[in-house]
């Protein structure tokens, strides 16, 4: 989808101009107050060319604070003053002629630190809700606000960001967001776009194309079943399952279809003629040339764990011991900053890789407690991030912004286009999600992250779907450009936080629990 683009924000000046009067069908636009900015939105003008955002301190002298195209508008008003009572009016023009669209009256107040995270929250969730492409119901691989979609790729939906989001439309109904009946619309429109949409033996690829449901080649040779992308997307459905299997005849409709296209992914395959190892592709064009063996450690463990629980299309357990784990090769006996590495990180021995290890596996998948015989899955994701947060904070590149308020080195948008950032790789930008998804593992670091993007940055790096993906005060580097990858991870992991709803759901699945079981892992959320 095209975001409409916001024009830049006008000189503030004094209102002089005559208007048309409002008349009593006049639209009242919707002025949502935070801290330091207020939200408005307003209904769509079919005549209007663009609309004039206007404020008033006492509803007299009134003074212009943009110009846009869009309907919706974050004020940043912390230019003005704190605890602010404020009177707005949005203009529709059309040529030379305005028109009142609507006004409204409100107050910035001090938030606390829960309010400060449901609002992280709830703006992250509107990128799968508002931004979700429509054919599908599922998330665009990203959305730019400050500019084209590169590939001409607006309609490319992302199977594992789809599923990293997912967990982001259960806390929505959860929380209030959106009713159960239109979170129950949307993931009917969901399942019926996946059952149609092209599968390798059961498996989705990539990227998908969510006009037509056929593969979008992520790669020369990457156009058939991923397997870890749709590891991604199932542990949230299975999530979704869970949710829905009790409740009336339309949720268990959709429960019984997740769990269909459960059974229907075939894990065996995968193993490549049944060798202890998954493998990440296969296309039915190029067979098994993508060679990409599953040896741990990085982001892939929950492939493993959903392999081991397929009701339908189990593995072996020599597969995990021997391929994921490489018969014990994976442990780790290093340390940084004082922290235990706990198992070795691929290309990334010294320091860790990039923190979405410590996530993307981990959004249904509780690490609190969990424990096999290679490692303790709460140190390690936690020793993960200190690490890298040491790192940022040691800052040896001397990086302008750096600090205990401002770190975290993950994969997102870069200077140099797209990157994996992690402390061999640090080339002084800082993804919001990095610090953010972390918050289960460090609640006060990640906040202090949280609170100094908000107030110090604030519209440099938070619109309408959360924090942006990257900014980099070294580069003077505020790109308006969202990830589904990025934003799906920080939704589930603040909710987590909040109140573990992803982890339950997920943890609750009699199969998983059996999978878990099947490979030794043990922990207070597995049932002995």
């Amino acid at each position: 989808m095209k975001n409409p683009l916001p024009l830049p924000i006008l000189t503030l000046a004094v209102f002089s101009f005559a208007c048309q009067q409002a008349d009593e069908n006049t639209n009242t636009i919707k002025a949502t107050p935070y801290d330091i900015h207020v939200e408005l939105s307003w209904d769509k003008d079919p005549k209007a060319d663009s609309y004039g955002v206007w404020i008033s301190m006492d509803d007299d002298h009134y003074t212009r604070r943009a110009v846009l195209e869009d309907t919706i508008y974050l004020d940043f008003v912390n230019d003005l003053g704190m605890e602010l009572d404020l009177n707005y009016e949005v203009r529709a023009y059309s040529g030379e002629d305005s028109t009142i669209v609507g006004r409204a009256a409100t107050k910035t107040h001090k938030m606390t630190d829960e309010e400060l995270l449901d609002m992280v929250e709830f703006y992250t969730f509107r990128y799968f809700w508002d931004g979700a492409e429509p054919n599908s119901g599922l998330a665009p691989e990203r959305i730019h606000i400050d500019g084209e979609y590169p590939q001409n790729d607006a309609h490319v939906i992302t199977t594992g960001g789809s599923g990293m989001g997912i967990f982001g439309l259960i806390a929505g109904m959860e929380r209030g967001w959106i009713t159960k009946e239109q979170g129950v619309a949307r993931f009917e429109k969901i399942v019926g776009f996946l059952e149609k949409a092209d599968k390798f033996k059961g498996v989705w690829p990539h990227w998908i194309n969510g006009q037509t449901g056929k593969v979008q080649p992520f790669g020369q040779k990457d156009n058939g079943g991923d397997l870890v992308e749709s590891a991604y997307l199932m542990q949230s459905l299975i999530a979704v399952r869970e949710y829905f299997k009790d409740g009336d005849d339309r949720q268990k409709a959709v429960a019984d279809r997740i769990d269909q296209l459960w059974k229907e992914m075939d894990w065996t395959w995968y193993t490549r003629d049944g060798q202890d190892v998954l493998y990440w592709h296969w296309s039915p064009e190029f067979a098994w040339d993508m060679n990409f063996p599953l040896e741990g450690y990085n982001e892939c463990l929950i492939t493993y764990v959903l392999a081991a629980s397929s009701p339908t299309h189990t593995i072996d357990p020599a597969a995990y011991h021997k391929g994921w784990a490489r018969s014990g090769g994976i442990k780790s006996e290093k340390e940084a900053f004082g922290y235990e590495l706990v198992l070795k990180h691929n290309g990334a021995e010294e320091k860790g890789g990039p923190l979405f290890w410590a996530h993307y596996s981990y959004l249904g998948l509780n690490p609190m407690g969990l424990k096999d015989k290679y490692a303790d899955y709460q140190k390690l994701n936690t020793n993960h991030t200190l690490i890298n947060r040491a790192h940022v904070v040691e800052n040896p590149n001397g990086f302008a912004g750096y600090g205990e308020d401002l770190w975290g080195l993950t994969a997102s948008y870069s200077i140099n286009g797209y990157n994996a950032h992690f402390p061999r790789n640090d080339t002084g930008v800082i993804s919001p999600t990095a610090a953010i998804s972390s918050i289960p593992y460090t609640p006060e670091e990640s906040m202090k992250v949280i609170k100094n993007l908000y107030y110090n940055y604030g519209k440099k790096v938070l619109g309408r779907y959360g924090f942006y993906d990257a900014m980099s005060p070294e580069h003077d580097y505020y790109p308006e450009r969202y990830l589904a990858i990025d934003q799906g991870p920080m939704v589930a992991m603040i909710e987590n936080y909040r109140t573990g709803l992803g982890w339950k759901l997920f943890m609750g699945a009699p199969e998983v629990q059996e999978g878990l079981k099947k490979l030794g892992f043990e922990g207070p959320n597995i049932a002995k």
